[in-house]
């Protein structure tokens, strides 16, 4: 055995050992919950709310890559989308389905280095509306005077550096946007010129380059964005909401303020799909609220759920859709992703 399968083993062990520690420690939660009755109509609900979400991240990232003047159609991005969610789910590492859709993307693509970029530029357009969506709705609690947030000096600071990082990188974006063409390319130039990794860079560069002048799309994207985690901090909502009563779980206001936080740590754990430290961090951010622990955990593990069943379905579904995507694309003149299995 390898020292790469040894440390995907290893996280692996990390990631289910965390969960099922976590569902021990709440086993009395969890049997209490399960005596009284499930909640069917939040469960549905969420399990809709976040499939509608999943769905908007695939739109978005069509956005981006036709941004790159790239050939790729919606159906391309439904079903490298699908499969990515798949990865992301069940491998080692959140980004694993990124790595999924950037390899089979630029495989179907002359401008490889484009191709990968614009799943990166997805990804960093994903986190950047965690952080407009937790700075926009946390000022205006803020300035409405909402209890939760004047109550606690850790729920301040977590809107005070939102609105820092929403911020500084609209100043980024709009100095990036004064930086005339002639030099813009003379850096490319000098970038193509080192050793090795310099034609590389300097096409990530152009890419980087042509988003900036693209700033339509960009912030299309960006609204896509918004509008799948506001779908996403609902699903988490409905999630606790699922297995506990309403009187203990805090309001929908306040899950805007805390559950993105939870999902850029589950975005860069280590362990597939963030299992079990989604978990305890989730539980950790309840308790800034002034909740136990454990009905964060035991809504994130509601979540969890709802997360496996739409990455295994999503995955069968385009199993069973190849043949008809396959065919579209063809009718289309458009280049055929490759599977998976090849």
């Amino acid at each position: 055995m390898t020292r790469h399968h040894l440390w995907t083993a290893a996280k692996y062990a990390v990631g289910l050992g965390l969960l099922s520690w976590v569902v021990a420690k709440n086993w009395h939660g969890l049997e209490e919950a399960f005596q009284r009755p499930i909640h069917w109509g939040p469960f549905a609900l969420a399990l809709t709310l976040f499939s509608l979400a999943v769905a908007l991240t695939f739109v978005r990232w069509f956005v981006l890559v036709r941004a790159q003047e790239l050939p790729f159609t919606v159906g391309q991005a439904i079903r490298l989308g699908w499969v990515g969610l798949f990865w992301s789910t069940f491998l080692p590492g959140s980004i694993g389905g990124d790595i999924f859709k950037a390899v089979f993307l630029a495989r179907e693509q002359s401008r490889r280095t484009v191709a990968v970029a614009t799943v990166l530029f997805d990804r960093i357009i994903g986190l950047w509306g965690l952080f407009w969506l937790v700075g926009l709705l946390g000022a205006l609690f803020w300035l409405i005077g909402d209890p939760a947030v004047l109550a606690s000096a850790n729920l301040r600071w977590v809107v005070g550096t939102a609105l820092t990082v929403v911020a500084g990188s609209l100043a980024a974006w709009t100095g990036l946007g004064l930086l005339p063409d002639r030099r813009a390319n003379r850096l490319a130039h000098r970038l193509s010129l080192l050793p090795k990794v310099g034609p590389s860079l300097a096409e990530a560069w152009r890419a980087a380059w042509m988003y900036r002048r693209k700033g339509r799309q960009v912030f299309l994207a960006l609204g896509l964005s918004l509008v799948a985690q506001v779908g996403f901090v609902c699903t988490f909502y409905l999630s606790a909401r699922t297995l506990l009563e309403p009187d203990v779980v805090p309001s929908l206001r306040e899950h805007f303020l805390v559950v993105p936080i939870g999902m850029v740590v589950q975005a860069l754990s280590p362990t597939p799909g963030g299992v079990g430290i989604g978990e305890l961090s989730f539980g950790g951010l309840y308790l800034l609220l002034g909740r136990e622990a454990k009905l964060g955990e035991i809504g994130s593990l509601v979540q969890r759920v709802i997360t496996w069943v739409v990455g295994l379905v999503g995955y069968m579904v385009y199993l069973q859709a190849k043949p008809a995507w396959t065919s579209a694309d063809a009718k289309l003149d458009m280049p055929v992703m490759a599977d998976e299995a090849s």
